[in-house]
């Protein structure tokens, strides 16, 4: 059953999953538009976080921009699981963690600042597990903005333009991984990020606009978290489709209503022959499967093989760690 939300709750969480005002106090700016006070709105989003239905106000940062990403997954036994999971979820470079239905049932997105250390991440992964790691680097993201409305029809996503990386300069990394872990939750977030970070107020404003506007940011906002506000059936699928079909397939997935997530990654011969993924986040399994039923209809994804693995436990979701560790003490 899903959890009853405040209206107020919801409305906050609804209208303000991306676009949060870049301006000095936008929470009073919100509050402004909700009805509230800038105090109320504050106290709410912390109270919602306290409650582990949002993550952080903050931003998402695009794959591959600012760092180095993947996908990665490992076939562990059943009796070893909790502690394979304890220890994948201990690797600061590892920020999401599932148990997924399917013989590979570990899942995790493993971000660094470079590829170097991602690769340092997953050998030190392999080695601590004994397991084979199976890594599938991001190819092409059709569409990977997880800010979904929560109630009402299911809409179809908008296929995502390319980043513009010309627009990233070097002293953005620190404002990416504050973004990352989150804004404080206080009248005046911009200024005191900008204290943090050694920069003014209209610095730190300027530099975020110009990094959503290149694609760099996917967008900046509440981050909630699906599974504590009712969307508890939440499905990762794969498809096997051909080389000279995924990108007329990618299209496809992502103007299917109810498909949340989608993306092209690599294949490992011999071991995951599945290239597009899709996600579906669903308040039910039934829900989840009649999404996945009409996408499997569509022309260019009929007849293709598929692995559907729903999530079972998630173990660990934080925001991408963008800096080195030595870089952020």
């Amino acid at each position: 059953m899903a959890p009853k939300i405040d209206p107020t709750d919801a409305r906050l969480l609804q209208e303000y999953q991306r676009d949060l005002p870049l301006v000095r106090a936008p929470f009073a700016t919100i509050a402004a538009d909700l009805g509230l006070e800038e105090g109320d709105v504050i106290a709410r989003l912390h109270r919602l976080q306290g409650e582990g239905k949002i993550s952080r106000v903050g931003a998402t940062v695009r794959p591959n921009t600012a760092g180095a990403s993947t996908l990665a997954a490992l076939a562990v036994p059943d009796a070893g699981l909790e502690e394979v999971a304890r220890m994948v979820s201990q690797e600061p470079c590892v920020n999401h963690s599932y148990h997924r239905e399917n013989r590979w049932n570990l899942w995790f997105v493993a971000t660094a600042a470079d590829r170097l250390e991602l690769s340092e991440t997953l050998a030190r992964i392999g080695r601590r597990s004994g397991l084979r790691v199976l890594d599938l680097p991001l190819v092409r993201a059709f569409n990977i903005d997880l800010g979904f409305r929560l109630n009402g029809p299911r809409h179809s996503l908008g296929v995502a333009d390319a980043p513009d990386l010309g627009a990233l300069r070097e002293a953005d990394r620190p404002l990416l991984q504050a973004l990352s872990r989150g804004l404080e939750l206080c009248p005046a977030p911009f200024a005191a990020l900008g204290r943090d970070l050694a920069m003014g107020e209209a610095q730190v404003i300027a530099r975020i606009h110009a990094l959503l506007r290149a694609g760099i940011l996917t967008r900046i906002g509440v981050i909630v978290r699906h599974r504590a506000l009712g969307w508890a059936s939440n499905a990762m699928v794969a498809f096997e489709v051909p080389d000279n079909r995924i990108e007329a397939a990618g299209r496809a997935l992502t103007r299917h209503p109810g498909v949340t997530l989608c993306y092209q990654r690599r294949t490992a011969m011999g071991l995951w022959p599945y290239g597009l993924f899709c996600m579906i986040h669903a308040r039910s399994r039934s829900e989840a499967l009649g999404i996945l039923d009409g996408a499997r209809a569509l022309p260019d994804l009929r007849g293709t093989r598929h692995q559907v693995m729903f999530s079972l436990r998630c173990f660990k979701q934080t925001g991408a760690r963008l800096t080195r560790q030595e870089d952020a003490a």
